[in-house]
């Protein structure tokens, strides 16, 4: 109904329980709330609750004169209003339980029977005035001062305050289903988010992978195309340095043949032996005795000796012996090359090849080639492409290059995004993220006013002319508001809120960049309450939505902070 009611329904229950408890124990003097019954059972004498040392005959009670430094001798009077002036029990704020800095009680206790109990300030007793929002059962007024009487309206006061409860409960419930849908759906996005981020490191290690493979596939092109030697006329003037390296690299070349083939003849050598010590395991092996481990063995090795695998290349090791036997008839004549310097080098280099054995010519070519780029680089040979264009090998290499650089920068920036936004702070249980772009207006006198969850604020004239961006998302944070509560409950209560901050707006003429801070408060469905322009190009919207009412108690009941005020 209002802010001037309990707290909540558990603190109802609790009263009518101490309530019924306290019927079957003596009297309450007037004005004693049942929490404070213990300080009031002696029927011979009464301490003073905050001063026990001073003790008064039971008669002293509710007798219109303070006796008491805090006023607990007057529970029913206003006889001690006067000891807190500086700061008097508010109707709105006064809660069961609550003690005032001076005086010992929160007020005069009216039972309310069929509504809910509730305390009201020591000054408005029998001050004649009926104050039902308080005391429905006109307990207050009991003196009847200048003839005053008020009827007992609890029956009728609490059937409507059940009624519009039932409504907000009703309310209550649709709210908190639709917060469990929108905390559901946020987290639906924010799996997507995760999944995408970790689709994308996979991504990008494959893409680092292909770009260093391209890398390496451009610079190979480039060292091959630059290893092409066209054919020319001319004679050559390092024809005796050329032969020299060549015969140094060849020979360098045949030594390494040499080392590779020795130890391929070791590893085989060894495999063999490897394999003469599995078949003895196979043969000589308990097969009665159950081990698994033994099983697993003979059984892998069995496989293993399935396999069909080819023998010795017996004319392969012809041709190795060949080219290792440094006086065979295919061996290079170096002799012929060095005495030889009318030649052109390029014609040479030509005719090289064909000394070489068959099989191993196409191995020795691409050897070849890299030399010559070798020579080039060392500037020995002349470059024969230094003027001529890139050729379609190199930039078909180049292409495909650039496109993977290109992927793989597009996967780290989008990778990166979704890493800033997987941290970033969308409210309660990242609610936000499912409202993000949705937008709510309300219609205020000459513009209907607009504020879109987590990406602007905007002010459009309903005449027409251009719309006025008030503000763009900043950030979001909690704020303690301290307010009252409308009779239709569409305000932001007393409580911490969370506020959603707009700012650097469209820039205000002789002021400030436009910003706005919409402070939300639970309710069933989104909308603009309220819209205040605080100050120049500052405003306020008080805005209610399900995304922020709080789940208590872990048992998934929802409560809607500033809307609990019974």
């Amino acid at each position: 109904m209002g802010s001037t009611h309990l707290s909540s329904i558990t603190l109802l229950l609790s009263l009518l329980a101490a309530s019924a408890n306290a019927a079957s124990e003596a009297p309450r003097p007037r004005g004693v709330g049942p929490e404070f019954a213990k300080f009031y059972k002696d029927t011979e004498a009464f301490a003073c609750i905050s001063n026990p040392s001073i003790k008064l005959e039971i008669a002293r009670l509710n007798d219109d004169y303070c006796d008491c430094p805090d006023g607990s001798d007057e529970p029913g009077t206003s006889a001690c209003s006067y000891i807190s002036p500086l700061s008097p029990p508010q109707p709105s704020r006064v809660k069961v339980g609550q003690f005032n800095e001076t005086l010992a009680l929160p007020g005069f206790y009216c039972k309310n029977k069929g509504h809910i109990p509730s305390y009201i300030p020591f000054t408005n007793i029998n001050d004649g005035v009926c104050d039902y929002e308080l005391c429905c059962d006109g307990s207050d007024e009991w003196e009847s001062v200048g003839g005053v009487k008020c009827e007992d309206r609890c029956g009728k006061i609490g059937k409507e305050w059940r009624k519009q409860d039932e409504a907000r409960q009703k309310s209550l419930t649709a709210a908190n289903k639709r917060r469990k849908e929108l905390a559901t759906e946020a987290a639906r996005l924010k799996k997507e988010v995760e999944d995408r981020i970790t689709t994308l490191r996979t991504q990008i290690q494959g893409q680092e992978i292909k770009v260093q493979e391209l890398e390496q596939s451009l610079q190979e092109v480039e060292r091959q195309e630059k290893g092409r030697v066209v054919k020319g006329a001319g004679t050559g003037g390092k024809l005796t340095i050329l032969t020299s390296l060549a015969k140094e690299r060849i020979q360098e070349l045949t030594d390494n043949l040499g080392r590779v083939r020795g130890e391929r003849d070791t590893a085989r050598a060894r495999i063999e032996e490897l394999e003469e010590i599995m078949r003895r395991f196979k043969e000589e092996h308990n097969p009665n005795f159950n081990d698994e481990g033994v099983k697993r063995a003979v059984k892998a090795w069995e496989d293993y000796a399935a396999q069909e695998r080819p023998g010795p290349d017996t004319a392969r090791d012809r041709d190795l012996d060949e080219i290792l036997t440094p006086d065979s008839e295919s061996a290079i004549k170096w002799e012929e090359y060095e005495e030889n310097a009318t030649e052109s080098d390029v014609e040479l280099l030509y005719k090289f090849e064909e000394y070489l054995p068959e099989p191993v010519r196409a191995w020795v070519d691409q050897k070849l080639r890299d030399f010559r780029v070798l020579l080039i680089e060392n500037g020995i040979l002349a470059d024969p492409h230094t003027d001529a264009p890139e050729s379609k090998a190199v930039t078909d290499a180049r292409s495909q290059l650039d496109s993977a650089k290109r992927d793989l920068d597009n996967d780290k920036k989008e990778l990166t995004s979704h890493e800033e936004d997987v941290d970033k702070d969308y409210g309660p249980e990242g609610v936000f993220r499912a409202l993000k772009g949705h937008c709510v207006e309300k219609d205020s006198g000459e513009y209907t006013y607009e504020f879109c969850y987590l990406e602007k604020t905007t002010q459009k004239p309903k005449k027409g002319g251009g719309h006025t961006g008030m503000g763009n998302f900043a950030r979001i944070e909690k704020v303690t508001v301290d307010e009252d509560l409308p009779a239709d409950g569409k305000g932001l209560g007393a409580g911490e809120r969370w506020v959603i901050k707009y700012e650097n707006g469209q820039h205000c003429w002789n002021g400030p960049n436009r910003s706005t801070q919409v402070i939300l408060a639970c309710a069933e469905k989104d909308e603009i309450w309220k819209i205040v322009e605080e100050e120049k190009c500052v405003y306020r919207m008080e805005v209610g939505s399900p995304a922020v009412c709080e789940v208590r108690g872990g048992k998934g009941e929802a409560e809607a902070p500033g809307h609990n005020e019974l």
